[in-house]
């Protein structure tokens, strides 16, 4: 019994590793619906400087609006805590967003803490604080 306990929380570790992965390529994709599928209905995100983003309608308007944007993110995995059918993961981020006619790259890099929540056997973004700010290089 003691190891089919242990075994549990590598795999969710796994998992939600798998998510952020899926997260990261499907956004350097253009690939909204799939960062969708990935977040919980009742989404929210946190952005320094901005109201609260509520929803994957309000993701979804977002993301159309940097239609014009290539982005390329990278992410160091800090932290990974599983508590039963809710996680966080702690994150350093860097994301480049270069406008596609050309034009100089914009770094921002920082945290983020996200909070998890396991629906239907897959773990979903439910809730993510995003603390970027621009790098000047």
């Amino acid at each position: 019994m003691e190891n089919a306990g242990q075994k549990t929380m590598p795999n969710d570790e796994q998992e939600i590793r798998e998510l952020v992965a899926t997260w990261l390529s499907a956004s350097k994709a253009g690939d909204t619906e799939k960062v969708l599928s990935l977040m919980d209905d009742e989404v929210v995100f946190l952005v320094t400087g901005q109201p609260p983003m509520r929803g994957k309608a309000a993701f979804a308007e977002a993301q159309a609006a940097l239609g014009d944007v290539d982005l390329d993110a990278t992410c160091d995995i800090q932290e990974i805590k599983v508590f039963g059918e809710w996680a966080y993961v702690w994150n350093k981020l860097t994301v480049v967003m270069t406008l596609k006619k050309g034009g100089a790259p914009v770094k921002r890099a920082g945290h983020t803490l996200s909070i998890l929540r396991k629906q239907n056997g897959a773990w979903l973004m439910f809730r993510d604080a995003n603390m970027l700010a621009p790098v000047s290089e």
